[in-house]
């Protein structure tokens, strides 16, 4: 583009020369939906990123959508390993020893909220899954804080 240097300014100038040339091409009613403009393929590169770069303290659509598709890919690994396709989750009793562990690891490996897990692993309620992940000492003695 003819700019020589990378700097604030070097940026400013690109930016300026990108509006102009959407303009010339009759962009002016371009309106752009969500954070991510581009491929999925891309979409995806970006979101592992932000899995990899991402603190506490960042939030926004770009973080959720980074959370939820960390869990949907180990929710599928799960799947896959167990030979199950998405429609056998329906099938089974909500608290199938199988789900839970699903359930287990979704908690350890990422964000999602304990309603998020009870409704896409079809297991009832987040009250539910919480009983069936976290059992009282007096329901099950000696299992505090085991999940298996």
């Amino acid at each position: 583009m003819g700019i020589p240097v990378e700097s604030l300014a070097g940026r400013r100038e690109f930016a300026g020369r990108m509006e102009a040339r959407r303009r010339a091409e009759g962009g002016d009613d371009y309106e752009p939906e969500g954070w991510c403009v581009g491929s999925e393929e891309f979409r995806q590169e970006l979101l592992a990123q932000v899995v990899a770069q991402a603190g506490p303290r960042h939030t926004g659509p770009e973080v959720t959508d980074s959370a939820q598709s960390k869990a949907e890919r180990i929710g599928q690994e799960e799947l896959q390993r167990l030979g199950w396709a998405v429609q056998d989750l329906e099938a089974r009793r909500k608290g199938e020893p199988r789900k839970v562990k699903i359930a287990a690891r979704l908690r350890r490996e990422s964000t999602m909220s304990l309603a998020w897990i009870a409704q896409r692993l079809r297991m009832g309620t987040p009250g539910y899954v919480a009983c069936l992940l976290y059992p009282k000492d007096d329901e099950n003695p000696g299992t505090k804080n085991k999940l298996f």
